[in-house]
């Protein structure tokens, strides 16, 4: 199945780009990724939000039908990882994604802030609740639904079981701001040499993305009229390549750990051991120039680009990929054989618990577009795969017609979840 010609088309109407910060600050990382393994957890999430949390109503509008609030509540995120929010997403009412982390702390902090609402609704005595959204939305819900200890209708529209393939294969790649991410890895040592060790989702499907998004990439060039040399990267060479040729042995792998420092430190012992006079001044604008050219040669190594790819699906799975968040805590031995198939764990860094699926995955109604170019599915795993018993409705066209023009689809499918609900849970 091919992609919409009217996703590729409608993304390239806009100007805006995604990541402009680059990855975050790797300290943020690391702690998310740290919290990733106690909320995907959901015995141990249950704990971390009570039933009575506070949420401060400033605003009622009541309809015959419906009543529209509005309020706002502080982030439980807030109280378990101090200061990861930007101050403006405290009280849980805007976020924004400046830097990949960004998409990781947006999804943490949502998974504890809906558990807030529900909380909140069941106290008002309103029954039955459900979760649905369109796009990122419907993502949202899935990852709330899966830490919710109770059956709850579920209906995910235009959305999928990870957001690695959304930034790094779909339309919304080329909006990604690759270049300052590519330099921001090249030259901080960190992404590389302790973040990637971090990163304990290797799922079936990682290893079978393995070329797919060069691949996708060409197919979505293709579609936009443009050449493989036209697309921006850090990782191509100058007209030059003189900076590249300085220093070889970064192009292939990393130096002596010590940075800036080290080289400083290699320079000065050199200098005395050929028993030169020491020119202060001289000798740091030397180390000044080795260092930068050696920068230099890592970020136009020709293997960047392909590096920053891999390592944005890696954090991705890391921290979006539904299999963190779904492999049922209390099934035996057949459910323990599915983490198997699902999961290629590191042997340094093995998952301790297993994961929550939904409670009741037979309340789930997913709504697809068969050609979706922001949303693809080839290559990674499917919600029936994560979560035996769901279902999946497909809409002909792609992203942008189906969330036009199929809003009807997306009703039913809300209707219908419902409808089972009450059905095997009437009380």
């Amino acid at each position: 199945m091919g992609v919409s010609r009217l996703d590729v088309i409608y993304r390239r109407l806009l100007l805006t780009k995604l990541f402009i910060g680059g990855w975050g600050k790797p300290e943020d990382l690391k702690r998310i990724f740290e919290f990733r393994k106690i909320i995907g957890d959901r015995e141990k999430c249950k704990s971390l939000v009570p039933e009575d949390y506070p949420v401060y109503i400033s605003k009622t509008e009541e309809h015959s039908d419906f009543h529209i609030h509005d309020g706002f509540f502080i982030s439980p995120l807030e109280h378990w990882v101090p200061g990861i929010l930007p101050p403006e997403a405290l009280k849980a009412r805007w976020s924004c994604l400046k830097n990949v982390s960004d998409l990781f702390v947006m999804g943490g902090a949502l998974i504890l802030e809906s558990t807030v609402l529900l909380h909140w609704l069941e106290r008002g005595g309103y029954w039955p609740l459900g979760m649905t959204g369109i796009s990122m939305g419907g993502y949202m819900a899935s990852l709330a639904v899966t830490n919710w200890p109770k059956p709850i209708p579920l209906i995910p529209c235009l959305s999928w079981s990870t957001a690695s393939s959304v930034f790094t294969t779909g339309v919304l790649s080329k909006a990604v701001n690759w270049t300052e991410l590519e330099k921001q890895y090249a030259i901080n040592s960190v992404y590389e040499e302790e973040i990637t060790h971090l990163l304990e989702y290797c799922g079936a499907d990682s290893l079978r993305m393995g070329t797919e998004p060069l691949k996708n990439a060409d197919t979505i060039e293709s579609l936009l009229g443009l050449s493989r040399g036209e697309r921006p990267s850090v990782g191509q060479y100058t007209e030059t390549g003189r900076e590249g040729e300085v220093e070889q042995g970064p192009l292939i792998g990393r130096g002596p750990k010590g940075g800036r420092n080290g080289d400083k430190d290699h320079l000065l012992s050199s200098v005395n051991n050929s028993g030169t006079s020491l020119d202060t001044r001289s000798l740091y604008a030397k180390s000044t120039l080795h260092w930068k050219n050696r920068n230099s040669a890592k970020c136009f190594r020709p293997s960047l680009h392909r590096e920053s790819i891999s390592f944005m699906k890696g954090v991705m799975d890391e921290c979006t990929h539904m299999a963190n968040f779904s492999v049922a805590g209390a099934g035996g031995e057949s459910e323990r054989g599915k983490k198997a198939l699902n999961w290629i764990l590191r042997a340094l860094y093995p998952i301790g618990a297993l994961d929550p699926v939904p409670v009741d995955t037979g309340l789930i109604i997913g709504v697809q577009a068969k050609e979706d170019a922001y949303i693809p599915r080839t290559g990674v795993l499917s919600l029936q795969e994560i979560w035996p018993g769901c279902e999946v409705r497909y809409l002909n066209g792609g992203h942008i017609s189906a969330y036009l023009f199929k809003q009807n689809a997306f009703r039913q499918a809300i209707y219908d979840a419902f409808n089972k609900f009450s059905l095997k849970y009437p009380n």
